[in-house]
C-alpha cells in the first residue's frame, strides 16, 4: 500500500539504490525547487543542488512511521530553500509563500494532512487566495460538481494549458467554455476550487488527493 515510503527506507542502506532513488525523482525535486521558487528551475540554478541535497536528507531522516515520504521530501527542500532565500536576502521579495513552523513534526496522517494543506497554501498564494476560501466556493449541486469535475480532467489532460495557467495565475476561462463546453457562470463562481483541484490532481498531495478522488467517477457516470 506504501510501496514508495518504504523503499524509501530500504535505498538508505545501499548507495547504489540510493542514487537510482534519487535520479527517478530528479523530476519531483525540480517541481518542488520551483513551487518554492515560483519559477522554472533547472540543474544549472543553485536551486537545483540545494534541493538535491535537501531530498538525500529526507532520505537520511524520514521515519516509516511519519507518513508520506513524498510530502515529508516536499517540506525539507522548501525549508532549505526558504533559508537559502532568507542567506540572500530575497526571502520576502522573491517567495511569497507562508512560513511552515520549524518545530513541526510529523508523526501521523493528520499531520502529514495538515503539512499539505499548508504546502498548498504556498501555490494558492500566487493565485491570490488560500485554501481556507473555498468553504465559500466549492459546489454543493450534483450537476455542479459533475461541471467542475469536467473541467478539472479537462486541464489535468491538457498540460499546456495548466504550465499557462501557472504561469498566469488565472484560469483559461474562455477556452474551458469552448473546448469543455462547461458555462461561464459555473467557471467564474468555481474558479478557486477548479484551480485547486488542479493543483492538488496534478502534484504531489496524497493525502488531499483522496478528498478529490470522487473527480473522475463522477465524469465517468
Amino acid at each position: 500500500m506504501r510501496k514508495l515510503d518504504q523503499m524509501a527506507v530500504d535505498v538508505v542502506k545501499d548507495s547504489n539504490k540510493l542514487d537510482e532513488f534519487i535520479a527517478r525523482h530528479e523530476f519531483f525535486i525540480l517541481k518542488t525547487a520551483a513551487k518554492t521558487a515560483k519559477h522554472y528551475v533547472s540543474k544549472n540554478d543553485d536551486e537545483w543542488s540545494i534541493a538535491l541535497s535537501a531530498f538525500s536528507d529526507a532520505l537520511k531522516n524520514y521515519d516509516f512511521g511519519r507518513g508520506s515520504f513524498i510530502a515529508f521530501a516536499e517540506l525539507i527542500i522548501h525549508r532549505s530553500l526558504v533559508d537559502y532565500y532568507r542567506a540572500q536576502g530575497r526571502y520576502s521579495s522573491e517567495v511569497q509563500v507562508e512560513q511552515i513552523e520549524d518545530d513541526a513534526v510529523i508523526i501521523s496522517n493528520d499531520d502529514n494532512l495538515k503539512l499539505e494543506i499548508e504546502a498548498i497554501n504556498q501555490i494558492l498564494s500566487s493565485y491570490g487566495f488560500s485554501f481556507m476560501d473555498l468553504a465559500d466556493c466549492s459546489p454543493k449541486a450534483q450537476k455542479t460538481k459533475v461541471a467542475c469535475a469536467k473541467v478539472v480532467i479537462y486541464l489535468l489532460d491538457k498540460p499546456g494549458q495548466v504550465h499557462e495557467m501557472r504561469n498566469s495565475n488565472l484560469l483559461p476561462v474562455k477556452i474551458i467554455e469552448k473546448n469543455a463546453g462547461v458555462p461561464r457562470k459555473i467557471l467564474e463562481r468555481h474558479r478557486k476550487y477548479i484551480i485547486t483541484a488542479v493543483e492538488i490532481l496534478h502534484g504531489d498531495y496524497p493525502y488531499l488527493s483522496e478528498y478529490l478522488s470522487y473527480i473522475r467517477g463522477e465524469v465517468g457516470r
